[in-house]
C-alpha cells in the first residue's frame, strides 16, 4: 500500500482531528485529502469511519465555537480582521452578510460547502447573537454533512483515491512544483484584479477628524452611511445628520439623497 496511505493508517483519527481543526480555525491547509483517504482505510477496514466521522464534527465544532464567541464579544470588527488576510476583502464582510440576510440560519448549514463563507460565517453567528444552542446544533449538523460526505467518497472509491495518490507519489517534486506554480498565479491574478479595481474606482476620501472639523464649523453635508442592516443592528450609532442607507438599497432610494450639497459616503 501507498506510504502516504500507510501514513493516515498509522496516525488515523488523531491525524483526521488536528487537521479538521486547523482547517476549521482558519489555517489554509484543506482537511478534504486527509478525509478522503480516511474513508479508503474505513473500506479497507483499517479505520473506524463512526470514529473518523465523530472526531471531525468534535473538531470542527470546537475550532467553530471559538471563533463563535470571539464574534460574539468583539462584534464586527473580528469579521474585518478575517477579511483583511483574504484576497478580496472588500466585499468579504459585505457578502457574508449578504449571504446571512437571504438563507438566515440556513447559511449556517451550507457554509462548510462555500470557500471563505466557511471561516467568516461562525464569527459571523456571534455577532449577530445567535442563540447557542442553535448555533451548535446548526454547526454539527453543518459538519457532519460536509465531512461525512468526503469520508463516503473516500470509502465508495478507495481504490482509485489510492490509485491516484500513487500516481501523485511517482510525480513527487514536479507534481508540487506545478501545484505551487497554479497557486501563486491564481494569487497573482487576484492581486491584480484587486489593484485594478482600486485604480478604477478611485475616489476623494476624507479623514474622520476632518469631517468631524468641517461639521463643527457649520457646514452641511448629505452624509450617507452605507452599512449592512446587520452592522447598524449590532451598533446604532450614527454621524449626526447621517442617512441610513445601505448599499443593496441604494438604487431604489437613491432619491433620498439631498443633492444640494457634497455627499460623504461612509460603511465602518
Amino acid at each position: 500500500m501507498n506510504e502516504t496511505i500507510e501514513f493516515v493508517a498509522a496516525h488515523g483519527i488523531a491525524l483526521i482531528a488536528l487537521l479538521v481543526f486547523v482547517e476549521q480555525i482558519g489555517l489554509p491547509i484543506p482537511s478534504m485529502p486527509i478525509l478522503l483517504a480516511g474513508g479508503a482505510l474505513a473500506r479497507l477496514g483499517r479505520l473506524d469511519f463512526a470514529a473518523a466521522l465523530a472526531v471531525s464534527i468534535g473538531a470542527s465544532i470546537v475550532a467553530d465555537g471559538i471563533w463563535y464567541e470571539i464574534g460574539r464579544r468583539k462584534g464586527g470588527s473580528v469579521l474585518r480582521l478575517l477579511c483583511k488576510i483574504s484576497l478580496e476583502p472588500d466585499s468579504c464582510v459585505r457578502q457574508t452578510e449578504n449571504v446571512f440576510a437571504r438563507w438566515g440560519t440556513g447559511a449556517l448549514v451550507v457554509s462548510k460547502f462555500m470557500p471563505g463563507l466557511n471561516t467568516v460565517a461562525p464569527p459571523m453567528a456571534g455577532v449577530v447573537k445567535m442563540p447557542r444552542y442553535v448555533f451548535f446544533t446548526l454547526d454539527a449538523v453543518s459538519a457532519l454533512l460536509h465531512f461525512g460526505l468526503y469520508l463516503a467518497l473516500g470509502y465508495l472509491f478507495g481504490n482509485q483515491i489510492e490509485v491516484v495518490v500513487s500516481y501523485a507519489s511517482n510525480w513527487g517534486v514536479w507534481l508540487g512544483v506545478l501545484l505551487g506554480m497554479a497557486l501563486v498565479a491564481w494569487i497573482g491574478r487576484k492581486w491584480y484584479e484587486r489593484r485594478k479595481f482600486l485604480l478604477d474606482h478611485r475616489t476623494a476620501r476624507i479623514s474622520v477628524g476632518e469631517l468631524a472639523s468641517r461639521l463643527d464649523a457649520g457646514e452641511q453635508f448629505s452624509i450617507i452611511d452605507l452599512r449592512h442592516a446587520m452592522d447598524f443592528e449590532a451598533d446604532p450609532n450614527m454621524i449626526p445628520g447621517a442617512i441610513h442607507l445601505p448599499v443593496e438599497h441604494l438604487e431604489r432610494r437613491v432619491g433620498e439623497i439631498p443633492r444640494d450639497r457634497e455627499i460623504i459616503l461612509y460603511c465602518t
